[in-house]
């Protein structure tokens, strides 16, 4: 029998391969991870900690590595390399001839040997791959466990499928997902004394549904954790909180036990149904006691199995880090107390992160604001969390006026925000601290006296053509402003951004009477309506208005794509499989995606953050868009007369209206949404003047990026944007951030695999959302808030990015928010649903004038609804269905 080696390199009679082929779990290291995997360095660490875990040994990866050489996986490799992450069907049928190479592959006698020596008693044979268990990717239940494996032949059986899960379907979609190179993946085996459990589960020590740190969660069942991990049973669940007290006991049913059998595997058997827990109070609160030792010894909440045996005895089986918790804000910021923390940038229609640039650029807007309205905060106004930009809202929370206004506001732009916080009111640690309305009284009147707010809002509404002339007039200082010397140092060119970003803050109060007429036309108008309209009537009103730059540009690439459809060469370069090479495209789709780049060059998806390429520098996705539309043939659905027809329908309801309040009352109500259509869509102008502006800085930092390169203090021009502003002046110091920049990049790589971002964050990591989120409807159906009228049925497309994205004519938009980026996905749209968004955000005002029935602030919409699912979207009642047949009213 082999003997079981040792790192410290202790022999057995076997031959030496190039490492250690098993080592006893008590020897393995932190620092072992591409020898032992994530599971064993765990256990490894857990036994050097003097935590309870049962004894056993590791087939190292120099097993797994002489077999896999052996068993012909190179053109399975290279076939995954070039298969895309979400061509699933492809990558399961990869994965299935991984498997069955590796099932076949011969084991050499003394890899054979040591498996077989490692049976000493029932055991439970458990994979451990390199890529498992780590910081930022478990990889949970991805490789296969085998449990209560008796004697050296079932030892290395067990062994061999082991290995061969290494390829299972789920474990190779979660490599490709990831990002992780499948051929640098390789699988150590733990082999374990068998814990007999009278009572098993799973423990985390952070609340991975609220984010909550300290707060420690615990499902156990009976017999094996392996009920309680595969989802067979509903077990007792059980929520201890940071003082130790248990605040939440919920009994399972326990109608299925997992027991192990006298010759080895296991079996599923009925449960009696008891309503007796199987942990008692003591027990719950030693778990959480051991849960705290684990987290405390790894400093990160962690996701541990653990088990009990006959003799009552607790054994921790594994621990993993809990990769899914949100990052926790920095520290300054829950210095002085709890704080609120809204995310800006998922508002903004950016579900990915933002550069570390682009949130240095929102800080220093922010500190515009602060200096015109002449606030004075006491904490940072403008927080980067995950790479996502959050406002402190706190202490906008804690101010009388604040809870009066900030929720209203947010009822219009971010609903399910809304709901959130008025939910924070009631929390103590939240109380008011700032009783008069006074001090926001005075800083508001400023302001709109040093803009002239009032008297221009009323000029807007006697002369709205005013309106274009005022703005046009704010364009023209802007691009004042904007311009510079051609030849500026790389010093010069950051003091000139830095001014630029100051004074960006004047746009709003400055373009604010134009859209602010209309606003207040159809306040006056809903007041003058109360109890007369029906619902979706006024939203009506808003479809097709004019001087909205964002239709316009819309529209722009639509009118284009006609021309490109009649020229035969470039339709026929659109329509190929993949995207035409933009430097070598046919003269009329050249002239047409130039004069289109000419107008509209400065905008992008994401385009709020300043490190990303704009479309004049990266133009695939227009070119993509352009692709999309030659796919619509139906002139009902051509974007320019659905438009039209919009704009009939507005201006009839206008009148339908105005006649239904009848005499005076109606020829006001005429006029004020007569006012409303002609001044409402003035209110994407600040949005568009503002990416005009960080345009021009990006073309600054830009040039500055390519100094630092040219001067070797950074690897590309573009790293420039993994910095931030004071971090750039520093590197034109002299100082080389380029192993920080590298860094940098692998955090945003790793955050652009997140899938979900609170809306709203606590400081201490929670999301209240999760803490208080409603029970999902009985029937199945989704709500949100109703953001365009009409109902249609489709097929869904679930969209995470615009970019590269293809759109059917009359397919349903499922998106986590959007922003002008996407709006050209919405002329071919059947209908939208966002996660994000209220009734007057960015997707819902673009669906009204295009007249596509939209729903937002649905939860969870991208992970509850599936591309090619048959939906319905009432945008009417904010009710998104899973119908048979219905009929579609558009």
């Amino acid at each position: 029998m082999i003997e079981i080696r040792s790192h410290r390199g202790e022999t057995g009679p076997a031959p030496e391969p190039a490492g250690p082929l098993v080592l006893d779990l008590r020897d393995v290291a932190a620092d072992m991870l591409p020898l032992a995997g994530g599971k064993a360095v765990n256990l490894g660490v857990l036994i050097r900690a003097g935590l309870p875990v049962p004894p056993g040994c590791c087939l190292t990866t120099e097993a797994y590595g002489r077999v896999a050489a052996s068993a012909g996986l190179d053109d399975v490799l290279r076939d995954l390399a070039a298969t895309p992450p979400d061509d699933t069907a492809a990558l399961a049928e990869l994965a299935g001839r991984a498997r069955a190479l590796m099932l076949a592959a011969p084991v050499p006698d003394d890899i054979a040997a040591a498996a077989r020596g490692a049976a000493r008693g029932p055991v439970a044979v458990r994979s451990s791959a390199t890529a498992e268990d780590l910081p930022d990717a478990s990889f949970a239940g991805q490789q296969d466990t085998y449990l209560n494996v008796t004697g050296p032949h079932a030892v290395l059986d067990a062994v061999r499928r082991c290995w061969a899960s290494l390829w299972t379907d789920r474990a190779v979609a979660y490599r490709a997902a990831n990002g992780i190179d499948h051929g640098a993946v390789r699988l150590a085996v733990v082999i374990q004394d068998m814990v007999q459990a009278r009572v098993a589960g799973v423990m985390f020590t952070a609340n991975p549904v609220t984010g909550r740190r300290g707060e420690t969660v615990i499902d156990a069942a009976p017999g094996l954790g392996e009920a309680v991990v595969s989802g067979a049973v509903n077990p007792d669940h059980y929520v201890v909180s940071p003082r130790g007290l248990i605040t939440t006991r919920r009994l399972g049913d326990k109608t299925v036990a997992v027991r192990p059998l006298p010759g080895g595997g296991v079996e599923h058997v009925q449960g009696t149904g008891t309503e007796e827990p199987c942990l008692g109070d003591a027990q719950v609160i030693a778990l959480a006691e051991l849960g705290r030792r684990v987290e405390t010894h790894y400093g990160a909440p962690q996701d541990t199995e653990w088990a009990v045996d006959e003799d009552g005895r607790l054994w921790l089986t594994q621990a993993r880090p809990i990769t899914t918790l949100y990052p926790l804000p920095p520290e300054r910021v829950g210095a002085d107390g709890l704080r609120v923390l809204f995310c800006f940038s998922l508002a903004q229609g950016l579900h990915r992160p933002i550069t570390p640039m682009g949130v240095s650029v929102f800080q220093e807007l922010a500190t515009g604001v602060r200096e015109l309205y002449g606030v004075r905060p006491a904490a940072d106004p403008v927080v980067a969390v995950g790479m996502r930009v959050f406002a402190d809202v706190t202490g906008v929370m804690r101010s009388t006026v604040g809870r009066k206004v900030m929720p209203r506001v947010f009822d219009l732009m971010e609903a399910r925000s809304a709901v959130v916080v008025r939910g924070l009111f009631g929390d103590p640690r939240l109380s008011v601290s700032r009783r008069s309305a006074l001090p926001a009284i005075r800083r508001v009147l400023r302001l709109m006296w040093r803009y002239r707010i009032p008297p221009r809002v009323v000029r807007m509404l006697a002369d709205p053509e005013r309106a274009e002339a005022h703005v046009a007039e704010v364009g023209e200082r802007l691009g004042a402003m904007l311009a510079a010397p051609s030849a500026m140092k790389p010093v010069q060119r950051l003091d000139h951004v830095e001014r630029v970003l100051r004074h960006l803050a004047t746009l709003v109060p400055s373009l604010f009477p134009s859209p602010g007429a209309g606003l207040v036309s159809l306040g006056l108008a809903a007041r003058l309506l109360r109890g007369r309209t029906r619902p979706g009537e006024l939203q009506t009103v808003l479809r097709g208005l004019p001087h909205n730059v964002t239709t316009e540009m819309d529209l722009a690439l639509w009118h284009a794509a006609t021309r490109i459809r009649a020229d035969e060469a470039s339709a026929r370069a659109l329509g190929g499989p993949g995207l035409p090479d933009p430097v070598a495209l046919p003269p009329v789709l050249r002239r047409e995606l130039d004069g289109f780049l000419a107008r509209y060059g400065h905008r992008a998806v994401a385009e709020i953050d300043v490190g990303v390429p704009r479309w004049s520098e990266d133009p695939a996705h227009v070119l993509g868009v352009l692709a999309n539309y030659l796919r619509l043939d139906d002139p009902a659905l051509a974007p320019d007369a659905v438009f039209e027809r919009g704009a009939r329908e507005a201006e009839a309801t206008v009148e339908t209206l105005a006649r239904r309040a009848g005499g005076l009352r109606g020829r006001v109500v005429r006029f004020a949404l007569g006012r409303t259509r002609m001044l409402g869509g003035y209110r994407e102008t600040p949005k568009n003047y503002l990416i005009v502006a960080l345009a021009e800085v990006r073309g600054h930092l830009r040039a500055a990026g390519a100094d630092l390169a040219g001067r070797g203090l950074l690897d590309q021009a573009d790293d420039v944007f993994m910095l931030t502003l004071p971090e750039v002046r520093a590197a034109l110091g002299g100082a080389d951030h380029r192993l920080l920049v590298r860094d940098r990049r692998a955090e945003y790589a790793r955050e652009s695999r997140r899938r979900h971002i609170p809306r709203i964050l606590l400081s201490d990591g929670t999301e209240p959302e999760a803490v208080a989120s409603a029970a999902p409807a009985a029937d199945g159906s989704l709500t949100g808030t109703p953001a365009s009228p009409g109902t249609v049925t489709g097929v869904a497309r679930v969209v995470l990015d615009p970019v590269g994205a293809h759109l059917a004519p009359g397919e349903i938009l499922v998106a986590p928010s959007t922003d002008p980026g996407w709006t050209p996905l919405f002329l071919t749209a059947g209908g939208l649903v966002m996660e994000m968004g209220g009734a007057n955000s960015h997707g819902s005002v673009v669906a009204r004038e295009y007249g596509i029935p939209a729903v937002v602030g649905v939860a969870d919409a991208t992970s509850r609804i599936t591309t090619g699912q048959t939906i319905t979207v009432d945008g009417t009642s904010g009710a998104v269905l899973f119908p048979g047949d219905v009929t579609t009213d558009r």
